[in-house]
């Protein structure tokens, strides 16, 4: 599994390519990108992330705490966890302010499927680990 290490490297290397095409690459890859900001639960300051989300519905965004398929949550999503109040920025505009949820049995029974029939790397995640990937709702506050 990646180390955090890696997973911080590929995200700033991601940053840099955004930055260095003045935003027009980077944004989309697969499916959708943006900005998480969470609050550290131990350090108490903004935590940036860039994240894609295979799912949209409306001004809510979905978001997967995959990890690569790793036994351990995202940092980010332990975050959220103990504080929902986020800040999202898509395509680099402005920072909105969200709010997490995870989705509950039913909604991730009905919306795992969708998900990783359209993005099988998903299922490949699930099935390295016998965490329960979870999926997030990024709500409008």
């Amino acid at each position: 599994m990646p180390s955090d290490f890696v997973l911080k490297t590929m995200n700033a290397v991601h940053r840099g390519m955004i930055r260095l095409s003045g935003g027009r690459v980077g944004w989309q890859v697969a499916m959708p990108v943006l900005e998480l900001t969470t609050v550290g639960r131990k350090s108490g300051r903004p935590r940036p992330v860039l994240l894609t989300s295979p799912h949209q519905d409306g001004d809510t965004w979905v978001v997967v705490a995959s990890r690569g398929g790793d036994d351990t949550h995202p940092a980010w999503f332990l975050n959220l966890r103990d504080n929902p109040d986020v800040e999202v920025s898509l395509k680099g505009g402005p920072k909105q302010p969200m709010r997490a949820r995870v989705a509950d049995a039913d909604e991730r029974a009905r919306l795992w499927p969708k998900i990783t029939a359209e993005f099988k790397t998903y299922a490949q995640y699930q099935a390295k680990t016998e965490r329960e990937i979870p999926l997030v709702f990024l709500e409008p506050r």
